[in-house]
């Protein structure tokens, strides 16, 4: 998380809403480990990693979707036998959880 802290600072210094996105899960391989973090604004900027690329389009989707409607966290899976986490690159076999939310401080 303190990788990604300094934007996330500037972004809010700018008005901007933001969500954090963290992994909270790995089942078999995955791209990284629990606790990696991903900052995303309300404009889809971003910083840091959760998955080294292969879920990060995905994970940025979602992300907006929660600070543009109803401001709920939500618990993401992407595995490799979901159609949606194969299109998006998930092809490490594994399967990773990872939690959104919106930083209301």
């Amino acid at each position: 998380m303190r990788e990604v802290m300094e934007d996330v600072e500037r972004w809010r210094a700018d008005g901007k809403a933001v969500a954090v996105a963290r992994v909270v899960g790995v089942e078999g391989s995955g791209p990284r480990l629990p606790g990696a973090a991903m900052a995303i604004s309300d404009h889809s900027e971003v910083s840091g990693s959760v998955s080294g690329g292969c879920v990060e389009g995905a994970v940025v989707a979602e992300a907006v979707d929660i600070l543009e409607g109803d401001g709920k966290p939500r618990l993401c899976t992407f595995g490799y036998s979901d159609d949606e986490a194969f299109a998006v690159g998930l092809t490490c076999g594994g399967t990773i959880r990872i939690f959104i939310e919106p930083l209301n401080w």
